[in-house]
C-alpha cells in the first residue's frame, strides 16, 4: 500500500547531500566531471540521494559539492524544480578535508535544525521514511542506518551488543559484524561541536566516524536497518552494481516496508 509522505518532518529537518571529492577510484570517467553527475541508468547520480530526502519530507535541501565542475551542479539542478523544491542551496568545499569536514561547512545552513545527511553516491531502493520520523521524534542526539553485507571490511562496521551500538570500526580488516554502516546520517545541532573538536585520521581527514563515535560514547546514537537493496557508486564495480539494480528494480520506492529494529547506543 502507497504510503503519503509526511511533510512534518521536513519542518524540523533539514537535508545535506555530500557530492565533493576527486571520484579518483572513477578515472578516467571524473577527468572531466565530477563522479555525482555521472549516469545512474537513466539519472544522474545525484538525483537519488536528492530524491531520498525528498521522500523523507525533507524539502531544506544543501548541496556540498568541490572540484573544477561544481558549475555542473547548478547548471543541472537549478533551483531543484524537478524535485518539487523551490530552492536548493549549494556550498563548496576546497580540497580534500573528509566527510566530516565537508559536512562542517552545513554549520550556518543547518541553523540549529536537525539534519539528514546522505553521501552523495548512496543508493536505495526503498526509503527513509521511518527512520525520519522517528528520529524527528528523538529527544536528541544521532541515528545511523545501518545495512547487513558480504563485504563490511569496505566500510564503516558496526559492533552490536545486548540491542546497542558500542563502536564503530573504519574499515576494519577483521570486522567485528557484517553490519555496514550505511552513508546517510541523522544528527542534532551539536554535530558540528564535535567536528570542530575532530582531529585528522591517517589519511589526513576529518573522519564521520569519529563524530559517529562521539555520539555513542554520550550514549545519543540510536540505529535502523535500511530496508531493501543499498549501494554505494564510487568504484567501477559499484557504479555498475547501482546501475544495474536501478534498471531492474528501480529506486527510491514510497511503500509501507517492515518495521525497523531500533537500538540506543550503551553510555560512556
Amino acid at each position: 500500500m502507497e504510503k503519503f509522505v509526511n511533510w512534518s518532518v521536513g519542518e524540523s529537518m533539514k537535508g545535506v547531500v555530500l557530492a565533493g571529492g576527486t571520484g579518483s577510484r572513477l578515472y578516467p570517467l571524473t577527468k572531466i566531471t565530477n563522479k555525482h553527475l555521472l549516469p545512474i541508468y537513466d539519472k544522474p547520480m545525484i538525483y537519488y540521494p536528492i530524491e531520498t530526502l525528498v521522500n523523507a519530507g525533507i524539502r531544506d535541501i544543501l548541496i556540498v559539492t568541490g572540484g573544477k565542475n561544481s558549475g555542473d551542479f547548478l547548471r543541472l539542478l537549478s533551483n531543484g524544480k524537478q524535485f518539487g523544491l523551490k530552492h536548493l542551496g549549494y556550498t563548496y568545499q576546497e580540497g580534500e578535508g573528509g566527510i566530516a569536514d565537508a559536512l562542517s561547512l552545513a554549520e550556518h545552513f543547518a541553523d540549529g535544525d536537525r539534519l539528514c545527511v546522505i553521501l552523495g553516491d548512496n543508493i536505495i531502493e526503498k526509503n527513509i521514511l521511518k527512520a525520519a520520523e522517528d528520529f524527528s521524534r528523538q529527544p536528541a542526539g544521532a541515528k545511523i542506518l545501518l545495512k547487513q553485507v558480504p563485504d563490511a571490511e569496505r566500510f564503516g562496521v558496526a559492533e552490536i551488543a545486548g540491542g546497542r551500538i558500542v563502536g564503530i570500526e573504519e574499515k576494519p580488516k577483521h570486522p567485528k559484524s557484517d553490519y555496514a554502516v550505511t552513508g546517510i546520517y541523522f544528527y542534532d545541532a551539536t554535530v558540528f561541536q564535535k567536528v570542530k573538536e575532530l582531529k585528522p585520521s591517517r589519511r589526513g581527514e576529518l573522519e564521520i566516524t569519529d563524530v559517529n563515535n562521539a555520539y555513542i560514547r554520550e550514549g545519543l546514537m540510536t540505529y535502523d536497518f535500511l530496508d531493501g537493496w543499498w549501494t554505494d557508486a564510487g568504484t567501477f564495480d559499484s557504479l555498475r552494481r547501482a546501475t544495474n539494480l536501478v534498471a531492474e528494480n528501480g529506486a527510491n520506492k514510497l511503500f509501507d516496508t517492515e518495521p525497523a529494529v531500533e537500538g540506543v547506543a550503551d553510555r560512556a
